[in-house]
This record gives C-alpha cells, sequence and structure tokens, in this order.
C-alpha cells in the first residue's frame, strides 16, 4: 500500500515528480563523488605496489645482489633507476611481474617512454647515462604509471654504486601505504563536497515539501497513524534515493575513466587503479541512500506530532542564540586534533566534519539576525518583504545560501593553503642553483672528477667538475663544525656564500677568530691547520635554509688529514645541464642540485593546484544549483501568499527583488563567516606542514576576498530563477491551491 501510494502521486503530480528526479539526481552526484574520493587512496596504493620492486627490500638481507636505487630527472620528468648485479645464477631469483629478465652486466632494461626519450634526445643528454646496450623494455605492470620513466642497469658487484644494499632478491610483497597527501586531500573532499552535494538533495526534496506536508498532514487527520506517514515518506523519498545511487554507482567508472586523465605525482592513473574493496563500495552506496531516509524521517517531526499546526502552516518556534556555541566548540576541538603531539587523519577528519556541519546550526540564526535588522531600519516594500520572510522562516531562508557558504569555505580555505605552499617553495641547501653534485669517498673522489672533466671536453662543455672535501672543523672549547674543502674563489662560485677572499690559505667560518684544529672525520682527532693560515669570518649566506658553516682552503689541511667524504660539484652555467648531468651520472654516483629539488617541487605544487581547481570548480557548480533549486523550492513553497500578492496587484518584478534579496542578505553576512572560517581551518591544517618545516611560515592574500565575493554573486544569479518560477504561479488559477 504504501508504494502503491508513492507511486500514485509520482504519477499524477508533476511537481512532485520533478522534485524526485532532481533528488535523484543529487542523490548520483553524491554517490558518485564519495565513490571516486574514496577510490584515490587505494588508487595511490595499486600504484605503490606495482613500483615496490624498484626500491630495496631493506628486510631481506641476504646475498643474492647488490641493489640501489636513484632518481635522476630530464627536461623536468623523474627517472627511476635502479642498478643491480647478481651475485647469483640470476634464472634462481624471482622476477616481479613485468620485468622479463636480470639485466647482466652491461645491459640494461628500460620503460618503454624512456626508451622513447632516448631516441629523441642526444645521447649525451640521456642515453649515455645507462652504460650497456638496451635488451629488453619494462610492461606496464612493472611501471608506477603509464609513461613511468625506468631503467634497470646491469653491473659486476664492483662497480655497483657506494649505496648499494644486499638482498636476497627483488621486493615482491605487495603491501604499500598511500599516498598521505592524496589520502589527506581525499578526506578533506569528501567532507567539503559531499555536504554540498547532501545541501544539494535536500534543496531538490524541498521544491513541494508544503504540498507534502499539507498532503501529509490530511493523511493524518484522517487517521493515518504515525508509522504509515513515516513509511509513505520513506517509500517517497527511498524511490529517489535508490535510483540516484544506483545512477551514481553507474556513472562510477566514468568519473573515474575522467580522473585517469588527471596526472599526480608524475604521472596520470591505469583505470583498474581505481577498483576498491566491494565491501566498502557497498557501504557507500547503502550509506548515502540511508542518510537522505534518515534526513527525510526526521523532518516528518512536525507532520507527525503536530498535523494541525502543519496543514495550517503555523509560525515555527523562534530560534535561540545559543546557537553560535556550535562554531566555536567545534572548532576548538579540530583545532585540539590538528595541534596534538601526535595527529590523527580520523580525528582531523572528524573536527572538519563539525565545523562544516556547524554551518547548518549558525546560519539560521545568523539569516534570523539579519531579518530583524531589515524590517527595524529598511522601508523600501522589496526589502520589507525579505526582512519578514527572514524572520518568519530563517531556516528556509538559509538553506538557499547552504551550498554558497560551503563553496566561499572551501574556496578560502583552499586559497590560504596553495600561497602558503607555493612560499616554501624554492632552493635550500648549501648550493647555489645551478650546481649538481655527486657525493662520493674522500679516496674516490679525485679519479672522478677527472673522468668527469674528461667526459665534458668530449662532448665540447665549458664546464668543469671540481672536487670538495668534506672534513670537520674544532675549536678549543669543543665545538666542532663540517667545513668544505674549496678555495675561496670556487666557493664563491659554487656554494650559497658570500666571501672576502684574502690572499693565502684561510678558513672562514662563523665560529669567530682563533686556533681550529681539522680531522677526516667527525670521530677522529683534530690537528693543526698549516702554519700561517688566517682565520677569517663568513659573509652572509645567500638563501634560506643554507648550511654552510665553514670552508677551509686546501692549502691549509695538513698533510696527513684525508677527508673521509667528498663531493664532485659543477656548475652549469653557459653549459647545457642535461650533458653536464650525465658525464657526471656516468662516475655511478647519485646526482643531486638544486634543480631537482625544485623539480620535485614544482611536480607538487602543480598537483595541489589542479586538485585545487577541480574541487572549487564542483563546489561552485553544487553551490549554484542547489541555490537555484532552493530559491525556486520557496517559491514553490509560498504559491499561496505569492498567488494573494499578485491577485491583489503586486508586481511580479518586485516580488522578484524580494526574493533576490532573501539570498542576498543572508549570504552577504553567512559569506564573510564562511570565509573567515575557512581561513582559521587552513591555518590550521597548514600547522601540519609547519611541524615538518620549521621555515614555513602562512600567507593570507587578498585573493581570500575573491570567493566570499563570487559567492554572493553566484547566490544573487541563482535567485534569478525566481522571476520564471513566479510567472509560472501566475499563469496558474490560484483556486488550483
Amino acid at each position: 500500500m504504501v508504494l502503491g501510494l508513492a507511486s500514485r502521486v509520482l504519477r499524477v503530480d508533476r511537481k512532485t515528480r520533478t522534485s524526485t528526479i532532481l533528488t535523484a539526481v543529487g542523490v548520483a552526484v553524491a554517490t558518485g563523488l564519495v565513490l571516486l574520493l574514496v577510490s584515490l587512496p587505494y588508487a595511490t596504493q595499486a600504484r605503490a605496489e606495482r613500483a615496490n620492486w624498484q626500491l630495496p627490500d631493506y628486510d631481506r638481507d641476504g646475498t643474492a645482489m647488490l641493489f640501489s636505487h636513484t632518481e635522476d630527472y630530464t627536461g623536468g620528468d623523474a627517472i627511476d633507476r635502479v642498478d643491480l648485479a647478481s651475485t647469483v645464477d640470476p634464472s634462481t631469483i624471482a622476477l616481479p611481474p613485468g620485468v622479463p629478465r636480470v639485466p647482466g652486466p652491461g645491459e640494461v632494461l628500460v620503460s618503454p617512454g624512456l626508451l622513447e626519450r632516448m631516441h629523441e634526445l642526444p645521447a649525451a643528454q640521456l642515453a649515455d647515462r645507462f652504460p650497456g646496450r638496451v635488451v629488453g623494455t619494462l610492461t606496464d605492470a612493472a611501471l608506477k604509471y603509464p609513461g613511468q620513466l625506468v631503467a634497470v642497469v646491469g653491473h659486476t658487484p664492483d662497480t655497483m654504486p657506494d649505496s648499494a644494499v644486499r638482498t636476497n632478491g627483488f621486493q615482491t610483497a605487495s603491501i604499500a601505504e598511500p599516498d598521505p597527501m592524496l589520502e589527506l586531500l581525499a578526506g578533506v573532499g569528501v567532507v567539503v563536497l559531499l555536504v554540498p552535494s547532501l545541501v544539494l538533495v535536500a534543496s531538490s526534496s524541498r521544491l513541494t515539501a508544503a504540498r507534502r506536508e499539507r498532503r501529509l498532514a490530511a493523511l493524518r487527520l484522517a487517521g493515518a497513524t504515525p508509522g504509515q506517514v513515516t513509511s509513505m515518506v520513506a517509500a517517497e523519498t527511498g524511490i529517489a534515493a535508490v535510483a540516484g545511487a544506483l545512477l551514481g554507482l553507474a556513472v562510477s567508472p566514468v568519473l573515474q575513466a575522467a580522473a585517469t586523465l588527471v596526472p599526480w605525482d608524475g604521472g596520470t592513473w591505469r583505470s583498474s587503479d581505481f577498483d576498491m574493496p566491494a565491501g566498502v563500495e557497498v557501504a557507500l552506496v547503502v550509506a548515502i541512500p540511508a542518510l537522505v531516509l534518515l534526513a527525510a524521517v526526521v523532518g516528518l517531526r512536525r507532520v507527525v506530532s503536530n498535523p494541525v499546526g502543519a496543514a495550517s502552516a503555523h509560525r515555527p518556534k523562534p530560534l535561540r542564540p545559543w546557537r553560535l556555541l556550535a562554531l566555536p566548540i567545534t572548532g576548538a576541538f579540530f583545532f585540539y586534533a590538528v595541534s596534538s603531539d601526535d595527529p590523527s587523519l580520523e580525528m582531523i577528519l572528524l573536527g572538519l566534519l563539525l565545523v562544516v556541519g556547524s554551518a547548518v546550526v549558525v546560519g539560521p540564526w545568523v539569516t534570523y539576525a539579519v531579518g530583524r535588522i531589515f524590517v527595524r531600519f529598511w522601508r523600501r516594500p522589496s526589502g520589507l518583504l525579505a526582512g519578514r520572510r527572514l524572520l518568519d522562516d530563517p531556516r528556509g531562508a538559509y538553506r538557499a545560501s547552504a551550498g554558497v557558504v560551503l563553496a566561499v569555505f572551501v574556496g578560502s580555505m583552499a586559497l590560504t593553503l596553495m600561497p602558503s605552499f607555493e612560499g616554501m617553495a624554492g632552493g635550500s641547501g648549501s648550493l647555489r642553483d645551478s650546481v649538481l653534485a655527486a657525493y662520493t669517498s674522500g679516496e674516490k673522489v679525485g679519479p672522478l672528477t677527472e673522468q668527469t672533466n674528461e667526459r665534458l671536453a668530449k662532448t665540447g662543455q665549458q664546464a668543469r667538475a671540481v672536487a670538495v672535501g668534506e672534513v670537520t672543523l674544532g675549536t678549543v672549547n669543543g665545538s666542532r663544525i663540517t667545513a668544505y674543502v674549496v678555495t675561496c674563489a670556487q666557493a664563491g662560485q659554487l656554494l650559497k656564500v658570500n666571501v672576502t677572499c684574502a690572499a693565502g690559505p684561510a678558513v672562514y667560518s662563523f665560529l669567530g677568530a682563533g686556533d681550529y684544529t681539522v680531522s677526516g672525520g667527525y670521530d677522529e682527532p683534530g690537528v693543526p691547520l698549516n702554519p700561517g693560515t688566517a682565520s677569517r669570518p663568513m659573509g652572509t649566506v645567500n638563501g634560506r635554509s643554507a648550511s654552510v658553516s665553514a670552508i677551509i682552503d686546501p692549502a691549509a689541511i695538513p698533510a696527513g688529514v684525508q677527508p673521509r667524504d667528498a663531493e664532485i660539484l659543477v656548475s652549469t652555467a653557459g653549459s647545457d645541464p642535461e650533458t653536464v648531468r650525465t658525464a657526471l651520472l656516468a662516475t655511478g654516483e647519485t646526482v643531486y642540485g638544486q634543480d631537482t629539488h625544485v623539480v620535485r617541487q614544482h611536480i607538487m605544487l602543480a598537483d595541489l593546484r589542479r586538485v585545487t581547481v577541480i574541487g572549487l570548480v564542483a563546489a561552485a557548480v553544487l553551490a549554484g544549483c542547489s541555490a537555484a533549486i532552493a530559491t525556486a523550492g520557496s517559491v514553490m513553497d509560498r504559491r499561496r501568499t505569492f498567488g494573494a500578492l499578485m491577485a491583489a496587484g503586486t508586481p511580479v518584478r518586485l516580488l522578484s527583488r524580494a526574493l533576490r534579496a532573501e539570498a542576498a542578505l543572508p549570504a552577504l553576512a553567512a559569506t564573510v563567516g564562511a570565509g573567515v572560517v575557512g581561513v582559521a581551518v587552513a591555518l590550521g591544517l597548514f600547522s601540519l606542514v609547519q611541524d615538518a618545516h620549521s621555515g614555513a611560515s602562512a600567507l593570507v592574500t587578498p585573493w581570500v576576498l575573491a570567493p566570499v565575493v563570487l559567492g554572493l554573486g553566484v547566490a544573487v544569479l541563482a535567485a534569478s530563477v525566481c522571476t520564471p518560477a513566479l510567472n509560472g504561479v501566475r499563469a496558474e488559477p490560484l483556486a488550483d491551491e
């Protein structure tokens, strides 16, 4: 009987049918977004599991092979390089999926993307980095993402890099951790996009709220029990909710296919990456319509408890100021979660959800307060009509602004975080931006430097490598710091220091003048510097977080002191950086520099910008749709009132101005508050990053005002649907109501 009544209402009532269709679309949007966002951590985990073999297995010490993993760059793209040397029969080593064989000495396996890049570029810029001949290619099963650049270089044990570890074979365990950054962003996305989606659902279901309440109240007065009334609404809403959830499940593969085109961490995705456990998927598809049904049933309190009041549309109870406490209480919980010694992602997301949910409690009271101001001080007819509506039904009036308020909150939060992240970008460390370096030992640095210079000269490059040792400088009072062994002139070209060079050997440091000792390693006893060594102060360090504490002229080092660690430094100024990098990589050591550090930052910032733009567009579209539907529903809820006003001669344009004012007035106050709260929440989230980067500081730019202005514009623009809705009321006979 319940389903029969619901089906009959949908067949004969066009307005209810329209509301049901829009509700189903809203549920489909919410379901599709949640399925996509929840699948993102699983997608990053799937990528990490495929690329596990590229990393050394530190938990499997053995003698099967020597293994080393390094990261290189070409043209702004990362290259994952694996150097290995088998110490047993290669056929006995288990191969990971996608790796055809274990390369022997002088053999190289490359990914298809890297092979194509090697054919496009001169050998001196890329191919010469991998000594040997290409004997095979890796398949997609071995790549983290399509197009990943990977090289597996075979060696003999004595030619392996010093950083190689001994292991029993490739890392074959499928256990991997999701990307923590994308996991956090996905959680935030679920919170800040699911709520606007549910607001869209609520706005759609409210299109015929007044008509439904009168129908249910009549049934209740005719003898229907509360359970029967509740079942009728559950059946009517359930049809839309279940249909929408199934539609969202059906379009989820389309959303995931679109997501495969969005790069993250240097590459795109495989469609299978977004597969998640069936139990999780079923739980989400069931939970979203269940929430919609719960909201619909909870909304029947007035009809069930007071059918006469619902039928006669008695004025609702006034709002109390205690609602304002919701925001500081939830805000305090959120900041407690982000400031704890061991922040929990679940607690942070719960705090964020509570802050977002507090808008539902605080917003209607703000709307009521705005209405009181306009009724008291505004004298134009449209303003008085709008103010009276805000006073009589602040909950319904705020409903049109709820989606916009959440969109402004998201925009202000994003436009605070992005400039703050971008402010963290830039080079750091001790090297100048144009310098590349390779770590090695003090014993090998000389021969490797000569080999590098030979390769640079052979390829016609002007750049030349410089051997720079690292020693420990001590003072008589026990202070010990690391110092670079390099001439003063070369230090100014290679390191982030400003020094005034003096004639003769000298030591330049921040320790001040004094008698110094020097040793090849930190745990070795120090010996005095050569006689005649001057002590001079170090100049101002260029660049943030630079770490040059001292430099020593090689002529000041005693004959018995051999630096334990050293670096090969090359300035790429005036030369081709890719060719210089290739020459330096031929040493077999790991190459790093400011350019690689900045490239990694640019990749991360580009990912964050992309995700931010997608999230803001989705939030804005959801907010605009919910505001437009809520405004149309407001007109349909008050068909009798507007019909009577128009019958009395009130112009449609006057009523349209009043409806636009209804949307603009609470939106103005609420969006300003949402912008402030969004900035505060962003600062709280950024504090998590500050803990890991001590030099980072948050930046609040004037751009945080843009969401407030745009949100107010979206609210007014969405309210423009009121004119067609009013014309529809005028075109229908008043007797229909």
